[in-house]
């Protein structure tokens, strides 16, 4: 008996010692589960700011490049994206599937996104913008209007949150060209600064009950002599 609970002690001695040298090496960190909590949040964070963008695909191509063995198969995605705020982006990815290709257009979309003036759920005037074949004019409308447009200009103004436009694509029947165009048009949007404008025009309006011009020092002088 005495045997054995010497054999215990040590066992109880040698298990302790070797739960403080793995405290020491380890930490704490390495029994409790809840040191993965921050990461989780983090990835949370991270699928937050992915969400913050809603995305729409324009056009799904497949193209071939000539290669010296034969023809090497990829696709191309044009990809729209926005917060219906008055940011929106375009982009283009090529990949060896679908979904490779879709990410790296809206990688590429969110490094070109532009803000878009949003006057009363419209635009604030008339642009017409011409690139290349494309040719495309918008024009502001009245609430309940709605967005009058067509192919990929409409989705393109609907992720920038204009709600009232209307709009005729007058050029190509490209998607890719008509979406830079859309771009091209909508970066060339300019509000009016109607502050401005009234502070010069105060500086510039005499004040009431003093005249326009006043009495040069010569006619001053002129007047003491007589």
């Amino acid at each position: 008996m005495a045997d054995d609970n010497k054999t215990t002690k040590t066992e109880d001695a040698s298990t302790e010692v070797a739960a403080v040298v793995a405290k020491d090496i380890y930490g704490d960190k390495r029994q409790q589960r809840g040191g993965r909590a921050p990461r989780r949040d983090n990835r949370r964070g991270r699928d937050d700011q992915r969400d913050e963008f809603e995305q729409r695909i324009l056009e799904i191509a497949r193209v071939t490049r000539v290669m010296g063995g034969g023809k090497r198969m990829s696709f191309r995605a044009c990809v729209a994206i926005g917060d219906k705020k008055g940011s929106v982006g375009i982009g283009l990815g090529k990949g060896a599937d679908v979904t490779m290709a879709v990410n790296k257009a809206v990688n590429r979309a969110k490094k070109v996104m532009i803000k878009v003036p949003v006057v009363n759920e419209t635009i604030p005037h008339v642009v017409r913008q011409n690139l290349g074949a494309a040719s495309i004019v918008f024009k502001p409308a009245k609430q309940g209007r709605g967005v009058i447009a067509g192919g990929v200009a409409r989705v393109i103004l609907e992720l920038a949150g204009i709600k009232n436009v209307t709009s005729k694509v007058l050029g190509t029947n490209n998607k890719i060209n008509n979406a830079r165009c859309t771009i091209a048009a909508l970066s060339s949007l300019r509000v009016s600064d109607k502050k401005s404008k009234v502070k010069e025009v105060t500086k510039e309006t005499p004040v009431a009950g003093e005249s326009a011009e006043k009495p040069k020092a010569t006619d001053k002088k002129i007047a003491a002599k007589k």
